[in-house]
């Protein structure tokens, strides 16, 4: 009886009706860039703001005050170059409003006739006043100040959802279908991002980026499998490279759609109503036949692949419909099975601070825009575009040079990039955009090194529930990233560049230590796993082996 991959091959690997599902599948790579970096541009920091005083507004009408005037002549000054402190504090005087305008030029002194150095201070009561060409969710929900760290976490709620979208919906797309659950998680992307854009309050927003999160994951997770389940497997790899290159075209289009469009509300609805969409895709994408066929359902399974055949020009043999139908239950994947054997133990820490690390670079990089850019449209998306050379680099070399060697680069290029930024000056502000648009090359050649590797190096019975868990980390750092990035740039701008710089150097030197897989079958048991990377050392023992056997003398001498 034929298997499903020899009945694929006479249908058309990868014909007309796969990329046809390809293209049409890789446009939600573009949808899930929009909520994975939209934060750049929803939370613009504002060009400056300081505390609102209701007499401070209406002397600043009396007087004719610009607003750079109003600030420059009613804010307290710490120092000479605006300490971020600054913005947080008003001073504590009894403002008086019916000043005459003569007094226009020194409110302050008409008012206390103090020093500005001993004028008492005390914090924003009454809210902020920006100064901003855009709105963004700061200015709309007040996260300055002590309520700067909310920020971080609209990001992070939004990456927790990525995790539990991937356990949650993962577990949903193999029970119960691909198809299903992708549509169901357009829909549900799509929802949450209107509820996002109309919420009447921060905690609102919040909830909704979740739920955002959690079906954003399944509808990037179902359409990846269903790619790679539609096609043969000497095309699952490029077109896995490729739909991530879809994803950076959508970071790449984000900037132009942010900058055509002034409100973050207008932003947030132009990159959730595309979901709606994919709905679409009902009467368009076909159900995974694999997985048909692990549900026992080969009618369907079977009906599918007549019309890839059909579409394809091809003509499946008679015998077809004896497609093998897997009749044993598999067993369940434990926790414990990734770590039992040394070299599972191994591979499973090294892949999952590598996941972590991916997640915590690339997102820092991509955030940290959004505090010191010139130009920030132009700059994100020059940036976005040194990541398409990285699947080309990829390309050129995995199946050259092996895995291990180019993996290892990009973490280790992408650290030193991040610790020469930091040690640049800002005065070479162009320089320093250079070598950190370069880092983001290096860490998106891992983030896209890494899927695949991780698949070659679980063996069958553990390979869903390994990348699962060991991906589960790059949500984790997701989560952490914002946290990081921002709260430490207020000690230090360059502290969490350091921070990424020592990631990237540690996690080059440890996937050093993963075995090599180029040229090497997938490994079917542990036992598989354990011999990856030693086939010199068991060549030399089967040849001992097969030199005693071969002698008598030696092989009574053996035996003492």
């Amino acid at each position: 009886m034929p298997t499903f991959d020899e009945v694929l091959q006479e249908a058309g690997e990868f014909g007309r009706y796969q990329k046809r599902v390809f293209l049409l599948l890789c446009m939600t790579g573009i949808t899930f860039a929009f909520s994975f970096v939209a934060i750049v541009f929803l939370g613009q920091i504002p060009e400056s703001y300081w505390c609102r005083s209701s007499e401070v507004a209406e002397l600043s009408r009396s007087c004719r005050w610009s607003p750079e005037e109003e600030r420059n002549l009613t804010v307290p000054r710490l120092s000479p170059d605006k300490s971020p402190q600054i913005q947080c504090q008003k001073y504590d005087i009894p403002w008086n409003i019916s000043l005459s305008p003569l007094n226009c030029e020194n409110p302050i002194y008409s008012v206390t006739n103090l020093s500005l150095e001993k004028l008492p201070r005390k914090p924003c009561e009454d809210g902020w006043v920006y100064e901003e060409s855009r709105t963004t969710i700061i200015s709309q929900y007040n996260l300055v100040c002590t309520d700067a760290w909310k920020l971080d976490l609209t990001q992070a709620s939004l990456n927790l959802g990525f995790l539990i979208g991937a356990l949650t919906l993962g577990y949903a797309a193999d029970r119960y279908g691909r198809k299903v659950t992708y549509l169901i998680s357009s829909f549900g992307v799509g929802l949450c991002g209107i509820v996002v854009a109309f919420a009447p309050n921060f905690y609102v927003l919040v909830l909704f980026r979740f739920l955002q999160g959690i079906f954003g994951k399944g509808t990037w997770m179902t359409c990846y499998v269903i790619v790679t389940e539609l096609v043969g497997s000497k095309q699952r790899r490029i077109v896995g490279i490729v739909v991530q290159m879809f994803f950076t075209l959508g970071v790449m289009i984000l900037p132009g759609i942010a900058y055509l469009i002034p409100t973050w509300r207008g932003i947030q609805l132009a990159i959730s109503l595309p979901n709606f969409l994919f709905l679409l895709y009902y009467w368009f994408i076909p159900e995974s036949p694999r997985w048909l066929l692990i549900r026992k359902q080969k009618d369907k399974a079977l009906r599918i692949l007549g019309e890839i055949a059909r579409d394809n020009g091809r003509h499946l043999s008679p015998n077809y419909c004896q497609i093998t139908v897997p009749d044993e239950d598999v067993a369940n994947p434990a926790c414990m099975d990734l770590v039992r054997t040394p070299q599972m133990r191994r591979c499973t820490i090294i892949l999952m601070f590598a996941w972590f690390t991916s997640a915590v670079i690339y997102q820092g990089l991509v955030m940290r825009l959004g505090i010191v850019s010139g130009s920030l449209y132009t700059d994100f998306f020059i940036s976005a575009v040194v990541e398409l050379p990285a699947a080309i680099l990829i390309l050129l070399s995995i199946d050259r040079v092996g895995r291990r060697l180019p993996f290892a680069l990009s973490n280790a290029g992408a650290g030193i990039a991040c610790l020469i930024t930091a040690a640049i000056s800002t005065d070479l502000l162009w320089l320093k955009i250079t070598l950190a648009t370069l880092g983001r090359l290096g860490i998106t050649m891992a983030f896209e090194i890494v899927y695949f590797i991780n698949t070659e190096l679980y063996p069958t019975p553990l390979r869903n529930f390994g990348v699962s868990l060991c991906s589960g980390m790059c949500d984790l750092g997701g989560i952490i990233a914002p946290f990081l990035l921002f709260r430490l740039a207020e000690l230090w701008v360059e502290l969490p560049l350091i921070i990424f710089g020592i990631l990237g150097l540690i996690c080059g030197g440890l996937v050093l230590l993963l075995p090599e897989t180029m040229g090497i079958s997938l490994p079917e048991t542990i036992e598989d796993v354990e011999n990856l990377g030693r086939p010199m050392r068991n060549n030399m023992k089967e040849k001992m082996e097969e030199s005693i056997l071969d002698s008598p003398t030696k092989r009574d001498e053996a035996r003492l």
